[in-house]
């Protein structure tokens, strides 16, 4: 079968940058997933866009559907005829929603009996019929975090629409939106080259747009927008004397805020280089767009690049007007960091009774309280011989919340704090725990460089959580106002990137207690937080390609020290492929059915009466005389070697010893002997979850 290529192009206003990525996204997986349905195949499915244009290409699309068969089972032939052989409402009902005769039904023999069926032949159609509210419904539905209605447009959009292009093969894809025809033309660049032209195809669509000033690749771009900064700095102070600092989330916004970039580098007075680099940084990035320069140490130059959108004439000229507007912004940071100087963070803590952490939760004078009281008992277990600087960072982590510089950059939260510790004179490890207790800010994201700063984070994380599922404020569906899923994934990351080894439950119950004079403490909010930190770690292992059945294995079993928990795991998980394993899961399996409701541990050797009995007994306190000590010192390995013995005595306990005998007490005996077997099992997993299939 024939296939063409598709090409659409949605021409708009200016779009925001960060709406530009996922719109692609969503382009290139709804064309995928609907032309899937509709029985179309292709190749691929391409995307590209500037600020002015999202577009989307289909390459290798069939020229029309394949023809089809459908065939529709309906009701049984008893409920379809009468005993006349006449059709009933059922069969003449059927029928009519299948769009056929009662005489072209068959009637087919199932499982279940004979019932009706309509076949349907049914012709395939040209794509290009199609492709009309395929699209149309593409862009009504294209998600924003902020759409716009314009003059008495219907339509809600991040920018009003400007042209629409839609071509399948030669072809125009007829359709018409808010009062705009689709077409073969597209537009060049805005200001460089804003005449209509017309497309052909794809390569066309992108060899034209490039001779109009249009980069239209994302890809290409961004590269183009790294050469252009680092040409800009090698211009102004040439090659080895400066280099940008190329942040990658500033390059991806920069990519998406122009059609081709241009950079232009600046200057700033040295006085600013008095302010802390991430001020700078930060002041640069987040209000103006601008890369900072930097020399081979690091250190930070009295030297900027903008990227501009358009061709550049007169370099000192626009460096100047640049210049202009970063000078007035540096100066209301510069002015900002004296004020906030004035202040000692110490003497800021007190002032947090100021600032509500939440209404049934209290200040954030409060929380730090709590804070500093769960640091001291985390210190205490994790780094004893740093208690008192954890206490101390601790009591410092939220100070910087009053100063007027996170009052401008929020970002700076706990960056700023911990600058402003190491100016006052704090020790360097309480500084830079201030610094990095909010790290990981996202998954995946660094951890702090030292422990101390993990500990406090512990403790500000349990806080939230705790506290939060106390009053009932836990995420559902999309609300999570507290961020406690992205909470829970910072403390398993903190937990596993240092291998603390921590009892979960025990921390937990300690952050509750802290809130005694505010909150009516119950215990089952220790097992709400639990469950929910586990789920977080489950998802996160097997996202890691971890077998799910090794993860519950060992999570449903115990899950307390999440680093214990890693251990047992790694275990399991080496275990598992081999033959005598997967035996003995499934026997361990038919243990844990039997012994589900029996507790007792006590065996008396005289009531072994059968050799099978007898054999494993003996066995199951040997493997456990010789398990635990490893089991107690975590080699999980070896312990699990050593169980692996018991494999052949249980199965022959299970060919020859009735279990469920009819007395009582030989009944018990023989579940307290199974029921010990499955307790030390259980002290690595509940290997019954394991199926023991390789990767």
């Amino acid at each position: 079968m024939s296939s063409q290529e598709l090409l659409f192009e949605i021409g708009t206003e200016e779009i925001p940058a960060g709406y530009i990525g996922p719109a692609l996204e969503y382009m290139a997986s709804f064309l995928e997933q609907e032309l899937a349905e509709l029985g179309l195949a292709f190749q691929e499915a391409q995307t590209m866009g500037t600020p002015r244009r999202l577009t989307v290409a289909v390459i290798g699309l069939e020229s029309r559907q394949r023809d089809r068969r459908e065939e529709c089972i309906g009701p049984p032939r008893k409920a379809g005829f009468d005993e006349a052989g006449n059709p009933t409402q059922a069969a003449l009902g059927f029928a009519r929603s299948r769009g056929v005769t009662v005489e072209d039904l068959k009637v087919v023999q199932t499982d279940k009996g004979e019932y009706l069926m309509a076949v349907q032949e049914i012709p395939g159609r040209p794509t290009l019929e199609l492709l009309a509210p395929l699209l149309t419904r593409l862009l009504e539905t294209l998600p924003f975090p902020k759409s716009m209605r314009w003059a008495r447009s219907r339509l809600a959009f991040a920018r009003p629409l400007q042209w629409l292009l839609a071509l399948f093969g030669p072809d125009v894809v007829p359709m018409e939106i808010e009062g705009i025809q689709s077409g073969n033309r597209s537009r060049g660049h805005r200001f460089m080259a804003p005449q209509w032209f017309t497309v052909k195809d794809l390569a066309s669509y992108r060899e034209e747009l490039a001779k109009r000033q249009v980069i239209v690749d994302p890809v290409q771009r961004r590269k183009m927008v790294e050469d252009a900064v680092s040409r800009a700095v090698a211009e102004r102070v040439g090659n080895g004397e400066g280099r940008p600092f190329l942040d990658p989330a500033l390059v991806e916004t920069v990519t998406n805020l122009v059609e081709i970039p241009w950079g232009v580098c600046g200057t700033f007075d040295e006085k600013f280089l008095r302010l802390p680099r991430e001020v700078l940084v930060t002041s640069m990035r987040e209000h103006q767009k601008y890369f900072p320069v930097q020399n081979e140490q690091g250190q930070l130059l009295p030297l900027f690049v903008a990227v501009n959108n358009t061709g550049i004439q007169d370099q000192a000229m626009a460096a100047s007007g640049h210049e202009r507007v970063l000078r007035a912004r540096l100066e209301d940071a510069l002015f900002f960091f004296n004020e906030d100087r004035k202040i000692p963070l110490a003497r800021r803590v007190e002032q947090l009774s100021g600032i509500v952490f939440q209404r049934r939760l209290g200040t954030m004078a409060e929380k730090v309280a709590r804070m500093e009281r769960l640091t001291g008992w985390l210190a205490e277990r994790l780094i004893p011989d740093q208690a008192n600087e954890a206490a101390r960072a601790a009591h410092l982590a939220k100070a910087d919340l009053l100063t007027e510089m996170v009052g401008e950059f929020p970002s700076l939260q706990g960056v700023i704090g911990g600058e402003y510790a190491r100016l006052d004179g704090e020790n360097n490890s309480v500084a830079l725990a201030v610094r990095e207790h909010y790290m990981p800010v996202r998954a995946g994201g660094d951890l702090p460089s030292e422990p101390l700063g993990a500990v406090v984070g512990l403790a500000d994380r349990l806080d939230t959580l705790v506290g939060c599922f106390a009053i009932g404020e836990k995420p559902t569906g999309n609300k999570d106002s507290f961020g406690l899923r992205r909470q829970a994934i910072g403390l398993i990351n903190l937990i596993r990137g240092f291998s603390f080894s921590l009892s979960l439950r025990q921390a937990a119950q300690e952050a509750l207690a802290a809130y005694e004079d505010n909150l009516a403490l119950d215990q089952a909010v220790v097992d709400e937080v639990l469950d929910f930190v586990r789920l977080r770690f489950e998802n996160e292992l097997a996202g890691s390609g971890i077998d799910s059945g090794v993860i519950e294995a060992v999570t449903s079993a115990d899950f307390d020290d999440l680093q214990d928990c890693l251990l047992r795991i790694e275990a399991l998980d080496r275990i598992r492929e081999q033959e005598i394993f997967r035996v003995l899961s499934g026997s361990f399996r038919r243990i844990r059915n039997i012994t589900r409701e029996n507790s007792g541990t006590v065996v008396d050797e005289p009531l072994l009466r059968e050799e099978a009995e007898q054999d494993l007994y003996r066995v199951v306190v040997s493997v456990r005389e010789r398990a635990l000590p490893l089991i107690r010192d975590q080699r999980y390995d070896e312990a699990l070697e050593i169980m692996l013995l018991i494999k052949e005595p249980v199965d022959r306990f299970f060919d020859e010893v009735m279990v469920m005998a009819e007395e009582d007490e030989l009944r018990r005996n023989r579940l307290n002997l199974l029921t010990i077997l499955r307790d030390l099992v259980l002290r690595v997993g509940d290997i019954s979850r394991v199926h023991g299939e390789s990767r």
